[in-house]
């Protein structure tokens, strides 16, 4: 088995943040990692919103053929980011530990008020505009594409009150000081993966170097909680152009996992979310079931008026 692993990655601060986690991991194990640095069309194309550019693997179809070719042995990603449906010659390998899973309001401001009556919130997803229509409705969006730091020297700028960010970006940047808000879970349930970095390698990777890089960067609970939020995702036929959110949890004896999902419109104005649990080796079934129950509750007609609406802009 080979011990030296080409590690490919996006560039950004954040995306260098990942490999370098994943690296050291490798390291520590006595393999020889080396990050290469590939570019993707989310990085490059940044004047248009998710949905408008084909957000479906807007992140990593790059990072997917360096795989293919063995330029990279794998590619990390942040999961929230990886779409629905992995290629047939693609696997989806480990998923680290989970960091803190919420959204998080970030300003300059530190007496920010979530209640004043012209905020501004700048934000590039589809699902926290939405979640925002609905609890704070007198609040205005704005979009917000480009890395971390391009996000907040636009919001030092002042084309927004606030940005409204993942926990996890923010805290490994180290901009902990300038979180003004951290918005419920409960609420504001995060997207599919948030808060954990995905691993993927090609299926014809040599069997015995995949189980020792499962073995090293794998976080079994985690697997579990993002096997029942990615079926869920599946079943939607959504990525992170839709509004849909997922947020599983692992029972303390690991035996049982519950799933909280659903899908809003992009007005904010219906919102259909369900809870259920099953036994942890039945996580994607529950991922699949839940999706299906929404779905059927009326997230189909949701989706179709997403899409008339897109298609008709």
């Amino acid at each position: 088995m080979k011990t030296s692993i080409r590690i490919g990655t996006r560039g950004s601060k954040l995306a260098l943040w990942q490999a370098n986690h994943v690296a050291g991991q490798l390291t520590a194990a006595g393999l020889a990692p080396e990050i290469v640095i590939i570019t993707t069309k989310g990085d490059v194309v940044l004047d248009r919103s998710l949905d408008k550019i084909g957000a479906k693997g807007v992140f990593t179809e790059e990072l997917e053929e360096g795989l293919r070719t063995g330029y990279v042995d794998i590619a990390v990603h942040s999961a929230k980011d990886v779409q629905s449906t992995i290629p047939a010659d693609l696997e989806l390998l480990a998923f680290m530990q989970r960091e803190r899973v919420n959204d998080v309001v970030v300003s300059f401001d530190p007496n920010l008020d979530l209640q004043r009556p012209d905020l501004v919130l700048g934000t590039s997803s589809t699902r926290r505009k939405a979640m925002l229509r609905r609890f704070l409705p007198h609040a205005t969006t704005a979009e917000a594409r480009g890395n971390l730091q391009t996000r907040l020297r636009k919001l030092e700028e002042g084309q927004y009150h606030a940005l409204v960010l993942a926990y996890a970006g923010v805290h490994r940047m180290e901009y902990d000081g300038l979180i003004r808000h951290v918005l419920p879970e409960t609420q504001y349930v995060p997207a599919t993966g948030q808060g954990s970095v995905a691993i993927e390698c090609a299926r014809s990777l040599e069997p015995a170097l995949k189980e020792e890089l499962r073995r090293i960067l794998d976080h079994p609970a985690t697997h579990v909680c993002l096997a029942a939020e990615r079926a869920f995702l599946r079943t939607m036929e959504g990525g992170c152009s839709i509004p849909s959110f997922a947020l599983a949890s692992l029972s303390a004896d690991g035996q049982t996992v519950q799933l909280h999902g659903g899908l809003i419109s992009l007005d904010g104005q219906e919102l259909i979310e369900e809870t259920h649990t099953a036994a942890a080796t039945e996580a994607e079934v529950l991922g699949t079931r839940l999706a299906e129950s929404v779905l059927a509750r009326g997230g189909r007609q949701i989706l179709d008026d997403i899409r008339r609406v897109r298609h008709e802009a």
